[in-house]
């Protein structure tokens, strides 16, 4: 009798369930890093903007960086809502309207005439699409498909963004200097629309969709039920988390990581090297190449992240990130040197390899709400990355130069440093959610 229920159930059990000799997970990683890199189009732009804005429309490098800061603080404040809305929604949906609502912000601008219009079109409508497509979707396509091997696929797919970068910056650039600001607008937009077929064809929200398990699980795991309250949930989950110490020490940390590589590099590196006499094209390529080294760093530190301790590896990260800010003011000239060339290697190896640990950490700390909670983690990130966008135009306006910038980003990633080390190991606890 024994025999016969097994036998029943055995003829029951999906097809589909047994592993093929590539995993479904990899395609869906694949197609989230396309999709990643597609996205990253847009993030490529704004550096190259202002001094064309300040040209053409003479508004001050504040001003426009403000707008750039309005989108990278709504890049990082979206994400945790964007978190719980695929939990209810599901990935492919919120990917797909994200993408839109960035071809739609990025297309208008070439129509405006007024700072409140960058604002609006870039700072907000760009910042909110981005905001979805951050890294808490990584984290999530990582969660839900993978058990093993997840934090080289954090490596992998947070280096989507830098490989977005490595395409599109060169390409930019040369249409901003030679034609002019708007094709290269207009080509943001065409391309994150060109993604979203690719998303909604072949990405899936969960292994159970195609009746598999999730890669290295010893057991098949049903799709949960759409998890209603997306907003509340959100909410009451940062409300847990700010009661624990780790939180505080990984949004600092990560706060410092924006406010050191989206603020402050991808920002104001090509206006700074241009006020040395170095040509556009020339600095868009640096940055450039910083892409080509960050997808190796980061791969790396994920691979690192599954055998070392991830607080050991995020110190490390940001001391070494520390001084080589501290050598840049020295080292920006009209024409690209080798010592130019040993920080563009340097910084792309470090640039986000604290993605891995971080998320690590966020794992380790706060189990199955990880994700909602590095999508809060990773706001912090966005808003150091906001102040610095704003403040450094600002400096540029009051002082002339860059110097201070980079010299007090060098300080606070020492500071960022000494935060990661003091944060205290323990057992996967997730944070208590209402029902």
């Amino acid at each position: 009798m024994t025999q016969t229920t097994e036998a029943i159930a055995a003829a029951q059990e999906p097809k589909s369930r047994r592993s093929p000799r590539i995993h479904r997970a990899w395609f869906v990683a694949a197609v989230t890093f396309v999709t990643i890199t597609g996205a990253a189009a847009f993030r490529s732009l704004p550096g190259l903007l202002i001094d064309p804005l300040h040209q053409e429309f003479g508004w001050s490098r504040g001003t426009i960086g403000a707008a750039v800061s309005v989108n990278l603080a709504l890049y990082g404040l979206t994400a945790p809502f964007a978190a719980a809305l695929m939990d209810r929604f599901g990935i492919r949906r919120v990917v797909a309207v994200a993408l839109t609502v960035i071809a739609v912000g990025s297309g208008l601008t070439v129509w405006m005439t007024a700072a409140w219009q960058l604002m609006l079109c870039w700072g907000l409508l760009v910042g909110l699409g981005s905001g979805s497509m951050a890294l808490a979707f990584a984290a999530t396509v990582t969660n839900r498909w993978f058990t093993t091997r997840r934090g080289l696929v954090s490596g992998i797919l947070t280096a989507a963004s830098a490989s977005g970068q490595l395409i599109f910056l060169p390409l930019l650039s040369w249409m901003v200097e030679t034609y002019d600001w708007r094709p290269a607008a207009v080509t943001v937009s065409l391309t994150a629309l060109a993604v979203v077929p690719f998303v909604w064809l072949l990405l899936r929200d969960h292994p159970a969709d195609v009746g598999q398990k999730p890669y290295g699980a010893e057991e098949f795991v049903p799709k949960p039920e759409p998890v209603t309250g997306a907003a509340r949930r959100t909410v009451t989950v940062l409300l847990s988390a700010v009661r624990t110490g780790p939180f505080w020490l990984l949004a600092g940390t990560f706060a410092i990581c924006g406010a050191s590589t989206n603020g402050l590099i991808q920002t104001h590196f090509v206006p700074a090297a241009h006020d040395h006499g170095m040509p556009v094209t020339a600095a868009a390529s640096l940055l450039a190449v910083i892409g080509v080294f960050d997808v190796a760093g980061t791969i790396a530190s994920g691979w690192f992240t599954d055998r070392f301790e991830p607080r050991r590896l995020l110190a490390v990260y940001y001391a070494l990130r520390g001084i080589s800010l501290l050598f840049l003011p020295m080292l920006l000239a009209p024409s690209v040197h080798p010592p130019m060339i040993f920080f563009i290697v340097f910084y792309g190896l470090d640039w986000v390899a604290t993605v891995p640990p971080t998320l690590a950490l966020c794992r380790e700390q706060y189990g199955e709400d990880s994700a909602i909670v590095f999508g809060w983690v990773l706001a912090s990130h966005q808003v150091g990355a906001a102040l610095v966008a704003f403040l450094g135009g600002v400096a540029r306006d009051v002082f002339g130069s860059y110097d201070m910038v980079w010299y007090a980003s060098g300080a606070l990633c020492a500071a960022a440093a000494l935060m990661a080390l003091v944060i205290r190991r323990r057992a996967a606890v997730p944070v208590a959610v209402a029902a």
